[in-house]
């Protein structure tokens, strides 16, 4: 899970996600996120394809009400609590180390009358492993920010995701494009989904692109 280490003297760039809780306003409702660098690094710190994903999803062009959605590689569990306050059954998913943490974010920042099966349930997921315990093709929406980054981990990224899309599913992923390894990621992403930019925040320097699974042989 922490795959940065901590360090005291972070850059100036890096010093709010050593801060130990970010505030946001989404959904109309004011957002406190713990975090926790020192503990959890990548996964305990809220990163801007979070914000910029969570900026997208207020403007409309996904329809969030009734849909059942899920969040890979949660982290602090911004986006997954986002998409709950509006509208959509969420599961909100990340590996074992980071469950307790992301369990008290969500605890803290959805109503307790939407916490759990209702709206916004906390669960285990290791990307390729166990996808059984998940129903293939059971969600509308995959949702993921920031989750690009280690290539070992691309090719159970994309069997995850296709495992759980159904065929009219959308999958929404935030993220920057630095390097190679980046574009190579959206060339797998397009062997198995079609695949568009759906939104750019120049500030954040964010993409987010929208991936829908293309047909199988057997519905040509």
């Amino acid at each position: 899970m922490a795959l940065v280490p901590y360090t005291e003297n972070s850059l100036p760039a890096l010093s709010k996600l050593h801060n130990s809780s970010a505030q946001f306003h989404f959904a109309n409702h004011n957002l406190s996120l713990a975090q926790d660098w020192k503990r959890l690094g990548v996964a305990a710190v809220v990163w801007d394809a979070a914000v910029v994903m969570c900026m997208y999803l207020e403007l409309g062009q996904v329809e969030l009400k009734g849909k059942v959605a899920i969040e890979l590689g949660a982290g602090t569990g911004l986006v997954g609590i986002v998409a709950a306050l509006l509208g959509a059954k969420v599961t909100i998913t990340d590996r074992e180390p980071a469950l307790e943490f992301l369990a008290a974010n969500v605890k803290a920042n959805v109503p307790p009358d939407r916490q759990g099966s209702v709206a916004a349930a906390v669960s285990e997921l290791t990307w390729g492993e166990g996808l059984e315990r998940y129903p293939a093709g059971g969600f509308d929406l995959v949702l993921g920010a920031d989750i690009v980054y280690l290539e070992d981990t691309f090719v159970p990224l994309l069997d995850t995701m296709q495992h759980l899309c159904s065929d009219t599913a959308a999958v929404l992923l935030a993220c920057k494009i630095r390097y190679e390894r980046d574009t190579n990621f959206l060339s797998m992403l397009r062997q198995r989904f079609r695949v568009e930019e759906v939104y750019y925040e120049s500030e954040r320097d964010i993409h987010i692109y929208k991936a829908v699974k293309l047909p199988s042989r057997r519905d040509l």
